[in-house]
């Protein structure tokens, strides 16, 4: 039976078919990677970065510790911009809010029973409303796969608009978990419900159980974003995540981005970031070129 849900799928024009999206990523790349390798690209990429740590074994001293690299960092490499964001788990939001000295790098905290979503309703969104409460400015949680899978797009979509709504005025990201989605169909379908339940930006992967971001998921996602921006005037940014620990890897993404949405996605970090722990050393290193080991 059709419902809002499967119609605004249906009305999506997205390309599903894996081969012609693997063909359209290796065309883009083909023609603009290069144009992209400059030195202010990538630092721009450096200023996409959500510092991430996401370990069992993080505690209050090591994420203190973590904040404070990016403290040194503002007075080491002043002339450099900072990382985005610093992404932690949402216990330790208060940590950061209290040690990061740089008003430019925002508090991200993974929420909603990342990186399962496995959980009641009301314990997912009453975790989004701490961790708001205790200071992040961004929230990244992860789209309900179960539910998704059995076809359920209500409830995935009522928990999306819920956890939204804790959120207030802190930002959303939504973790796709792209690596479990597999196929550019469900990869569409799980983008548009998300878009049409209040995200603020589409991300590829919790980089936890499955596979991490893929280019031609994110040609996928990107076009989606696209196409609802074309829509509503709504930008929605776009975050690659899991497994993006190179250079080289971060341009690709920076490429798909910028020639499907256009210039205004990457001028700034307002709509494109990169969630890493890796890749700024890399980055850095490149930009300074020698071998850099400061974050």
């Amino acid at each position: 039976m059709a419902d809002k849900y499967h119609e605004a799928i249906a009305a999506s024009k997205v390309s599903t078919n894996d081969a012609q999206v693997k063909a359209a990523v290796e065309k883009i790349l083909a023609e603009h990677l290069e144009e992209n390798r400059r030195p202010e690209v990538l630092k721009q990429l450096l200023n996409s970065i959500d510092l991430t740590t996401l370990k069992s074994t993080d505690s209050q001293r090591s994420v203190a510790d973590f904040t404070e690299r990016v403290n040194a960092f503002e007075n080491e490499y002043g002339e450099l911009p900072n990382v985005a964001a610093i992404c932690v788990y949402p216990n330790f939001v208060p940590i950061v809010r209290t040690v990061l000295d740089v008003s430019s790098v925002d508090v991200c905290a993974v929420s909603g029973c990342f990186p399962s979503a496995q959980s009641f309703p009301e314990v997912k969104v009453a975790e989004v409303g701490m961790a708001v409460e205790a200071g992040a400015d961004e929230i990244d949680i992860v789209f309900g796969l179960g539910d998704f899978f059995d076809g359920d797009y209500q409830e995935v979509c009522d928990q999306i608009e819920e956890m939204k709504h804790s959120c207030r005025d802190a930002r959303m990201k939504v973790i796709l978990e792209t690596g479990a989605l597999k196929t550019a169909e469900n990869i569409k379908a799980a983008s548009v419900l998300s878009l049409y339940s209040g995200a603020d930006f589409l991300k590829t992967s919790t980089g936890k159980e499955y596979p991490g971001a893929s280019l031609e998921a994110a040609y996928v996602m990107c076009q989606c974003i696209k196409e609802y921006y074309e829509k509503t005037g709504r930008m929605v940014g776009f975050k690659a995540a899991g497994g993006v620990a190179t250079t080289e890897d971060a341009l690709k993404y920076y490429t798909i981005v910028k020639e499907i949405l256009g210039e205004k996605w990457v001028d700034d970090n307002e709509y494109f970031r990169l969630g890493a722990s890796r890749l700024a050393n890399n980055i850095l290193s490149d930009i300074i070129g020698k071998e850099v080991k400061f974050f």
